[in-house]
């Protein structure tokens, strides 16, 4: 089954705080204003965070991701880059760097939603299901709200075989979000491999 894909929360908020001068412009326009904006001051984590932003939406992981590893190093209290940086490492498929990300964020901050659902995510994706529906059901527990919580923990039932309760959570999942069009595919499908 197809991961939905869920919505980088924290990369939204850094686009968000790009600074005006940059805001309609490329992505090596914006790469090039960074890079002038350290070399002005190198101690500037907030420059190499926004740079790694663009280096991601390049894919560019590893460019993202040592620019992360800057910025973590000027400032190691960063939830929100850990979470960046777990999320590099993820899309390039290093899952357990990812973990360790996301761990971290969740140390920083044992309410972050986003961080258990992306950790959730990586283990399931490393076919550690146990652990990756335990994270969703925290995420749940934080944010009973979150449509994207209970259609990734559905998609880790149903992988484990579970599927009732991977129907049962694509079901919460649109009455959080009624047009939530992946509940509904996903529901469809599960039925099908059911023979419903």
């Amino acid at each position: 089954m197809k991961r939905p894909i869920l919505k980088l929360c924290a990369l939204a908020l850094l686009s968000a705080s790009l600074c005006l001068s940059c805001a309609t412009t490329s992505n090596d326009q914006a790469i090039a204003y960074y890079t002038r904006e350290i070399r002005l001051n190198p101690n500037d984590a907030e420059a190499y965070i926004y740079r790694g932003y663009e280096y991601y939406n390049k894919g560019e992981y590893d460019r993202a991701i040592a620019d992360y590893t800057q910025a973590i190093r000027l400032n190691p209290n960063d939830t929100v880059v850990y979470f960046t940086r777990g999320t590099a490492y993820h899309d390039k498929g290093d899952y357990d760097r990812a973990i360790a990300d996301y761990t971290q964020a969740i140390r920083l901050d044992p309410n972050y939603t986003a961080a258990y659902i992306e950790r959730g995510v990586a283990y399931a994706d490393k076919g550690d299901l146990d652990r990756a529906i335990a994270d969703l059901t925290q995420a749940i527990r934080l944010d009973p709200n979150n449509a994207a919580a209970y259609i990734e923990r559905g998609v880790a039932y149903a992988d484990k075989g579970d599927f009732d309760k991977a129907i049962a959570d694509f079901e919460a999942a649109l009455k959080i979000e009624p047009d939530y069009a992946d509940a509904k595919e996903l529901i469809e499908t599960v039925k099908q491999e059911r023979g419903y």
